[in-house]
């Protein structure tokens, strides 16, 4: 089974940037759609981004778009999450997860992920 770990989360004013990188070990990276959300307190969590296997396909959530780009090394066996021009909005809990499929597809929906990260905290100041 592959274990997904966060980091690159940090505090940061408006408008600045981070990158989000997601480490996985295990099993092969590779062959897995992946996914970023993020959860903020009393929220649910949500969908930000997502990749297909070989980074081929990428979706972008609207409120994320223009803004946020989804990508992954498989040599690395990393995804990131490179976040610009970020708002007070942004701030939240950002997760990764793996799909165990295969396929050229990305996946929205958190049911459609098996292995989550522990996550990484993003805090934006206006």
């Amino acid at each position: 089974q592959v274990q997904l770990v966060e980091s690159g989360g940090g505090l940061v004013q408006a408008g600045n940037s981070l990158r989000l990188s997601c480490t996985a070990s295990g099993r092969t990276f590779s062959t897995y759609p992946m996914g970023w959300f993020r959860q903020a307190p009393g929220k649910a969590r949500e969908f930000v981004a997502a990749i297909s296997w070989n980074g081929g396909n990428a979706y972008v959530t609207a409120s994320a778009k223009g803004r946020f780009t989804i990508s992954r090394d498989n040599a690395k066996n990393t995804l990131f999450l490179q976040m610009n021009s970020l708002k007070p909005e942004d701030t939240a809990s950002y997760y990764c997860a793996a799909r165990y499929s295969t396929g050229t597809y990305f996946y929205t929906a958190q049911s459609d992920y098996a292995v989550w990260g522990q996550g990484t905290q993003v805090t934006v100041s206006s």
